[in-house]
């Protein structure tokens, strides 16, 4: 970043002057002073709403009960008339058809 010096700085106010006039310059200040104002009160009120968050809820958060274990359901038996799944052919052939298909076609 360039040092601005005293030469610099005047150079820059003088182009200030030329750009917006005298008569423009003193609201424009105005103008800023108050926008600044704003954004300071504003970043003030954020930290502090901040620091209020921090310490509410370190206060206010209950203990995690631990939870008890639920009882898994016991498996249904197999029927003897029920294919299980492990028993049924994988698909391996093309768009789902099944290897035992595709071998009844090369025949």
């Amino acid at each position: 970043m360039p040092n601005l010096g005293t030469p610099e700085l005047l150079i820059i106010a003088f182009v200030v002057i030329l750009l917006f006039g005298s008569r423009k310059l003193p609201d424009a200040a105005r103008s800023l002073g108050r926008s600044l104002r704003i954004f300071k009160a504003e970043t003030k009120g954020l930290s502090q709403d901040e620091q209020a968050q921090a310490a509410a809820p370190s206060a206010a958060v209950p203990q995690p009960q631990p939870q008890q274990p639920q009882a898994q359901p016991a498996p249904r038996p197999i029927e003897a008339g029920q294919p299980s799944v492990a028993s049924q052919p994988a698909s391996s052939g093309v768009n789902g058809a099944s290897a035992a298909a595709g071998d009844s076609t090369r025949g």
